[in-house]
């Protein structure tokens, strides 16, 4: 999924807010960009072709450009469009297209950002990444919408959610299972299936997870982290965490 790209983008600078003509017919390369762009073609659309894909820009299908990207474009009908041009270290292949319902206030966002630059106030360049920030989650959550959830997937939210809230305490099937409506056999068997891991070991592997990110911020004692994700024993923490990352916490 294009939100995990999005997901992974860190604006060092934002160099650029413009609102820009396209004439029909009007072509160009462009070979290993430099930088990240989002383009809104909110008049008129323009073609992108890359690595034989074809991509179309209008108003309700903007398109991402990557650093390190090559790409071909022509305008097969005039129109304004809007670009955001920004720094970020993350080199990408090829464009990306994202659909948007709602363009109008994607393009609300890009003209305030806009405004916002060319009034050049004291705290510009960090109002301009957390805008641009917002131009990104909009395209995330735009992305995110298209993947609707199956209805075996929405029977077993409820646990989901559960677990998400409380997999610091005591969690067993039965009670995960109490949650969706479901007998524990079938809860077991349907997130098995549907997840490819038992819930159990769902709710251990998101303990270990959540206890990398804690040790990566040398936040409190080992102890202080193993009571943080449910366990009572400090040894019982470090056995599972060694077997689950090969090696033990306090080297981690």
């Amino acid at each position: 999924m294009y939100a995990d790209i999005l997901s992974d983008l860190v604006i060092e600078k934002v160099h650029s807010v413009s609102t820009m003509y396209s004439p029909e017919h009007k072509k160009a390369k462009r070979s290993n960009r430099v930088r990240w762009a989002v383009v809104m073609k909110y008049e008129g659309e323009t073609l992108y072709t890359a690595n034989d894909r074809f991509l179309v820009s209008d108003a309700n299908h903007v398109i991402l450009l990557p650093k390190g990207c090559s790409y071909a474009w022509q305008c097969t009908r005039a129109g304004h469009f809007s670009i955001l041009e920004f720094d970020s270290p993350l080199v990408c292949a090829e464009p990306l297209v994202f659909s948007v319902k709602n363009g109008d206030r994607l393009l609300k966002l890009f003209r305030e950002l806009e405004y916002k630059r060319n009034l050049k106030r004291p705290l510009m360049e960090l109002e301009s990444k957390r805008d641009a920030y917002a131009i990104l989650l909009l395209l995330a959550q735009a992305e995110s919408e298209q993947y609707h959830p199956t209805e075996k997937l929405k029977k077993l939210a409820p646990a989901m959610e559960y677990i998400s809230q409380h997999y610091n305490t005591p969690l067993t099937n039965d009670a995960l299972a109490a949650r969706t409506g479901l007998s524990t056999v079938y809860f077991r068997k349907l997130f098995t299936a549907m997840m490819g891991i038992s819930p159990m070991a769902y709710v251990h592997g998101l303990r270990m997870e959540k206890a990398k990110e804690v040790l990566k911020s040398e936040y409190g004692t080992l102890s202080d982290i193993a009571r943080s994700v449910g366990y009572t024993s400090l040894y019982a923490f470090s056995r599972d965490f060694k077997k689950y990352t090969g090696i033990p916490p306090s080297r981690y």
